[in-house]
């Protein structure tokens, strides 16, 4: 494995730096041709973490300082890829570059997820329904991670678990969930029951289960369904699922952010041993 290639750059206009100066997020994800999208890792431990889970660097984009500083560890595992290096000065030019510890990997896109393969041995996973807000789907992946759900199956609306900001909100953990996008060529409540998963639609509703309800962790296989900011889920949605299920609310709160209702779902209904 070679060594990286050091260029000192000192102009945001180097059409090699288009990447992180001027392609959107839907340029990067190139949806035209799947096998040359590419994501924004930022920050060591994010990026540390989508080289675990085998990405493929493409380039870097760091403070002088870290190539032979907190970055020299990240850049030893990359062999001779690019890395562009400046003064924090001149990056301060790239709007959003200061939140980012100093670092920034562009990296090839992984081969999509089947649904089938996601959720093959899962026992919990967590279905999101047109959540849009990459912050919201970022820190739902932190908890899944965390509170132990298997997978995460999410519809074709909603935004992009490698946008980089969903994935810097995660901290990383997008890559030690196992996710994918659901069919869309039928019903997905009808792929899960085929698959042996109960569904349990997150809803506030009179005729609502509490989230401890024991009938609910009993289940051998279970999906926890959560719906997009503001309107939730869909109705049909509810009445397709097999269980409505509420989050107990206190001193007149109506409801909980979907991130946060998330985390206290998964704690209540991940089955530990």
């Amino acid at each position: 494995m070679g060594e990286p290639r050091i260029v000192e750059i000192s102009d945001f206009n180097a059409p090699e730096l288009d990447i992180y100066a001027r392609l959107t997020e839907n340029q990067l994800v190139n949806r035209a041709s799947p096998s040359d999208g590419l994501f924004i890792a930022e920050s060591p431990l994010v990026i540390g973490r989508a080289l675990d889970a085998g990405c493929q660097p493409v380039s870097f984009l760091m403070e002088a300082k870290h190539v032979a500083g907190k970055g020299r560890a990240l850049l030893d595992r990359c062999g001779d890829v690019p890395v562009f290096a400046a003064e924090e000065e001149v990056l301060c030019a790239l709007t959003g570059f200061h939140l980012t510890r100093g670092m920034l990997c562009a990296m090839k896109r992984p081969p999509a997820l089947a649904p089938e393969e996601a959720c093959r041995n899962a026992r919990r996973v967590a279905v999101l329904e047109n959540v849009m807000n990459p912050t919201n789907l970022g820190a739902i992946f932190r908890s899944a991670a965390a509170l132990g759900i298997e997978a995460v199956l999410l519809t074709e609306a909603g935004s992009d678990p490698l946008y980089r900001r969903a994935l810097r909100v995660s901290m990383g953990n997008v890559f030690l969930v196992p996710w994918a996008y659901l069919p869309q060529d039928r019903p997905w409540t009808e792929f899960l029951r085929e698959r042996g998963f109960k569904t349990a639609a997150m809803a506030l509703r009179e005729d609502s289960l509490d989230v401890a309800d024991p009938r609910l962790k009993k289940e051998k296989r279970l999906a926890v369904v959560l719906g997009t900011e503001g309107d939730g889920l869909a109705p049909a949605t509810i009445a397709a699922c097999d269980y409505t299920v509420r989050i107990p609310m206190y001193h007149g709160v109506d409801s909980l952010n979907v991130a946060a209702a998330s985390a206290v779902a998964f704690y209540a209904l991940v089955q530990r041993e």
